[in-house]
């Protein structure tokens, strides 16, 4: 059977092969951008090369505190998203557990995560303050109406045989939650909370325009002012590298919590 250049439909592939193709994934953009900033005459103002940006970094660790903008960044996220957690999950599980509940909440969900969390600043600032409530509020918002209709919908792809068949058994409404509805939904509301990490760390940098002094946002934003490129490309960087540790970390408790999911066919 002839499989061409990328290979098998849907089919697992062998962990050296993927391990190969996961550094050819992120070193070839490393080398595009190498070769643009060394051969493409771009002035290093507007194109850093990954030397400047990597001397940049140790700069800022040494001299600017970078260990504390890290930290303080990290919680703010984490803030921010478990709060979202807390609320989003029982929400999100009503409504995709009772039509009713449903009918009144999921169309204003709906309404309102189409509304940009950087709007909600000004309101923020206002109604909060400035202080680290308001960083960590612009960070709830950005997740939590998403999160809500991910959980919602994670439910609801919950067969109706299961529900049915605990039905059939006695169960009463709360063990049917607990002892059906919930387990079936575990593998998918963990990525769902995987997935809404990632936003929270998008929304980061509009969380740090809140009159921070501090965090990785900030620095990209006062890098701005002085054309520090090589400090906001490190920045975004350092950004990136963390959502990537957080987000493999997740990959990791699900392959560990559901196993039988990740198994070769």
């Amino acid at each position: 059977m002839q499989t061409g250049l990328l290979g098998p439909l849907r089919q697992k592939i062998d962990r050296r092969s993927y391990l190969v193709l996961v550094a050819v994934g992120l070193l070839t953009p490393l080398l595009v951008w190498w070769a643009a900033a060394t051969w493409g005459g771009a002035d290093p103002v507007f194109l850093p090369g990954p030397r400047q940006v990597l001397q940049r970094v140790q700069v800022w660790y040494h001299d600017e505190n970078l260990l504390d903008d890290l930290s303080i960044s990290v919680l703010r996220v984490l803030a921010g998203w478990l709060l979202s957690v807390l609320i989003a999950l029982p929400l999100g599980l009503y409504i995709g557990t009772y039509a009713r509940v449903q009918a009144v909440l999921e169309p204003l969900t709906d309404l309102v995560r189409y509304m940009p969390a950087v709007a909600f600043v000004p309101l923020i600032m206002l109604w909060i303050g400035i202080d680290e409530q308001a960083k960590v509020a612009v960070i709830f918002i950005g997740t939590f109406f998403q999160m809500v209709l991910m959980v919602a919908e994670d439910v609801r792809r919950v067969p109706i045989t299961q529900v049915e068949a605990g039905q059939t058994m006695g169960a009463s409404r709360r063990e049917l939650i607990e002892k059906v509805i919930l387990p079936s939904a575990k593998p998918a509301l963990l990525d769902t909370l995987r997935l809404t990490m990632g936003w929270a760390w998008t929304y980061l940098v509009v969380a740090e325009l809140v009159a921070a002094n501090s965090g990785l946002g900030f620095a990209i934003i006062k890098a701005q002012r002085f054309l520090q490129t090589d400090k906001i490309f490190a920045g975004i960087l350092l950004i990136g590298l963390l959502g990537l540790a957080m987000d493999q970390g997740f990959r990791l408790i699900h392959r560990l919590a559901f196993p039988w999911l990740h198994r070769s066919a």
